[in-house]
């Protein structure tokens, strides 16, 4: 099931003016540049420009964010902001989105309820999503789930959920939008795998395979879309902190070996990624296409 608010539409929130308006409002009353005056999402700056573009890079774009209520979502959400992106938040909990978009600085922004783990609602919240700010010029794709039970335990049931959410929603949003961002010619799709998808992790049979096929995926959407303007590339973060992290990690007994295996000698924060996604949403990382980038403090070297 897919929700825009506020009653059946998408709400979207002028922080300078303190007030929210529907998509249609917002629209009618000419406050989204023209595609003119609109940045594309691989442009270069003027000179002039330069010292704003400095400050907020991805001022005049437009970005839907998956699991935007809470944890890396919330911190993807909050980077892409403050970066200077009108910001899609979506996720199941519509209240918990609208707390988060409070929070936002200085940028339009749009809540749209969906259940990703339902295909159909995917589709809604692709078509959802492109009207709300007429466009989008980057998706993330962070929304997942987890079920950590041994290869014996696999349940048919945790099986199917996890490919779901973790794989066939990531996949349809890239075809979808990664379509309209290549008919206007440009966009970043960054998609939030795992270092489970890199490196196989007990208990976790069904998460690792499906952060691995999203990391295929990704290469697909980078091959296909790249010659018109799409470029798409895939984080993949080690143990991160949020409440997910803390209910599979938080045990000392358990995390001290995954530990030990960090350099760094720490797990990850939710600034880790989403500081690593606006990089890659970025003109900085214009020649950035189809890479996996692991955001493990040194796991995969050591």
């Amino acid at each position: 099931m897919t929700t825009a608010t506020p009653a059946g539409t998408t709400a979207a929130r002028s922080t300078a003016a303190g007030s929210t308006r529907s998509a249609g409002s917002i629209r009618s009353a000419g406050s989204i540049p023209s595609a003119e005056s609109t940045p594309s999402a691989e442009s270069t700056p003027s000179a002039g420009d330069a010292p704003d573009r400095a400050a907020r890079p991805l001022a005049g774009r437009r970005a839907l964010v998956t699991g935007a209520s809470r944890g890396i979502g919330a911190a993807v959400a909050a980077g892409l902001a403050a970066a200077g992106a009108d910001v899609v938040l979506s996720g199941r909990d519509e209240q918990a989105l609208r707390d988060v978009a409070a929070t936002l600085p200085g940028t339009r922004t749009a809540v749209v309820a969906a259940d990703l783990a339902d295909g159909a609602a995917v589709e809604h919240l692709a078509d959802t999503a492109l009207s709300v700010f007429d466009g989008l010029d980057i998706l993330v794709n962070n929304a997942g789930v987890t079920f950590p039970e041994t290869v014996a335990g696999l349940s048919v049931a945790a099986w199917d959920a996890t490919m779901a959410v973790n794989l066939r929603a990531p996949a349809l949003l890239g075809a979808r939008i990664g379509a309209a961002m290549a008919a206007q010619g440009s966009g970043s799709i960054v998609n939030v795998a795992s270092l489970a998808g890199l490196r196989a992790l007990a208990e976790h049979y069904a998460y690792s395979a499906s952060k691995a096929a999203l990391i295929m995926a990704t290469k697909v959407l980078a091959l296909e879309l790249g010659p018109r303007g799409v470029r798409a590339n895939v984080v993949c973060p080690t143990v991160v902190l949020t409440e997910m992290g803390q209910q599979v990690w938080g045990a000392r007994e358990k995390a001290a070996p995954m530990l030990a295996r960090i350099p760094l000698g720490r797990f990850g924060v939710p600034a880790d990624v989403a500081d690593a996604v606006v990089w890659l949403s970025s003109d900085a990382a214009a020649m950035i296409n189809g890479a996996e980038l692991p955001l493990d403090g040194g796991f995969t070297v050591a």
